[in-house]
């Protein structure tokens, strides 16, 4: 069987999609030796690339941008079927929003990771949500089978697009194993001066700079944290997104700008370092197809403070400290009671590691395998 995998968003974005399938087709690696992949990278030229994952896969790049891919298949409906760049396969699997065409006998599977542009559309620009708007629609209806990263991304596509609970199946993220406890000071010493960290105690934010992620009211909320006393940080991993303006202007309002650390996208190998020296998570997303950052810090042993809202109880359980995203009120009390109460800290963080041990690559990689074989 020879199955096509859309690599780009690996190859062009550090954290989010790019790194969940970057992980997906890793753990694919090591629990497939034997089926044909072909890995589509649009943007790139082979000799861009490292070696594959494993003898079993294979580059399959174009120098065409993911822009003018776009440009081609979904605003001008250029008829030009993936495996002009992949060549003949039996099954593609398009693994950000949008399928491009295929030939007519190729199955098609397609990754829907949330429908954040229309549960919550005043978090993306109108030019992107118009594109969102009219093409995922679209490439879900033409998809023969449907992935969802969570329960409540699968209930959000039958919702509002009509579609079949038959044609969707969750396929939940996992956490690599190199997510683990790091007490060493020297390495925790090394991560803060990298990005400028300083010496204070800090809460740990990470997601693109986006209204989604409810950065505002999390930067007045630790405000409120100092103002009552508390001499805490926040530290904010993300590249930078959209409509990122008021976020910055939050920081100015509220006297946070040397409280306030926009230290941009951090290497995966220094998250556990990040995760493990903060006194908690803070993800008080306004809505979330999975967060992965949440199982992150739990397998590092840190306490998490996030949003009750769309798929994130289903991925926190019961090891995180649940709050409504719009209760500013909510989210500072919360914060407060995990920088002051040790032994919460030490409660959640126990659970939030048995917690992980639920979600492994490895066991989606299976799911997924078995889902390209049905």
């Amino acid at each position: 069987m020879r199955v096509a995998i859309d690599y780009t968003p690996a190859y062009e974005q550090g954290g989010g999609i790019g790194r969940y399938v970057r992980e997906l087709v890793a753990a694919l690696a090591r629990v497939d030796a034997e089926t044909d992949y072909r890995l589509f990278v649009s943007g790139a030229r082979r000799r861009d690339l490292s070696p594959p994952p494993g003898s079993n896969f294979q580059w399959t790049p174009t120098p065409i941008s993911p822009l003018w891919l776009a440009r081609l298949w979904h605003r001008a409906r250029v008829p030009l079927p993936v495996e002009a760049f992949t060549g003949r396969i039996d099954l593609y699997h398009a693994t950000d929003f949008v399928l491009p065409p295929t030939l007519p006998d190729t199955r098609t599977l397609l990754t829907v990771h949330d429908l954040s542009f229309a549960r919550v559309p005043e978090s993306a620009s109108p030019s992107l949500r118009a594109y969102l708007d009219r093409v995922v629609p679209r490439s879900v209806a033409r998809a023969d089978h449907v992935l969802a990263d969570s329960q409540a991304t699968k209930d959000d596509l039958i919702a509002l697009f009509g579609v079949s609970p038959d044609k969707i199946t969750v396929l939940l993220s996992g956490v690599d194993s190199r997510f683990r406890r790091v007490d060493d000071p020297a390495t925790q010493a090394r991560v803060r001066e990298k990005y400028a960290i300083g010496g204070r105690p800090y809460i740990f934010a990470v997601g693109t700079v986006q209204p989604r992620k409810n950065y505002s009211r999390l930067i007045e909320a630790v405000a409120g944290l100092r103002d009552k006393g508390h001499d805490v940080d926040l530290v904010i991993a993300g590249g930078k997104g959209w409509l990122e303006d008021p976020i910055y202007a939050a920081i100015r309002d509220h006297g946070m700008s040397d409280h306030v650390h926009m230290i941009g996208f951090a290497d995966d190998a220094d998250l556990p370092a990040l995760y493990s020296a903060a006194r908690c998570l803070a993800f008080p997303s306004l809505y979330e197809g999975f967060g992965l950052p949440i199982l992150e810090a739990m397998a590092c042993g840190t306490p998490v403070v996030t949003s009750n809202v769309s798929s994130l109880p289903e991925v926190a359980g019961d090891a995180a400290l649940l709050i409504d995203p719009y209760d500013l009120d909510a989210l500072t009390d919360a914060l407060e009671r995990l920088v002051n109460d040790e032994e919460l800290r030490s409660q959640l963080g126990l659970r939030g590691t048995r917690h992980v041990h639920f979600f492994r690559w490895e066991r989606a990689a299976m799911k997924l395998k078995n889902i390209y074989f049905l």
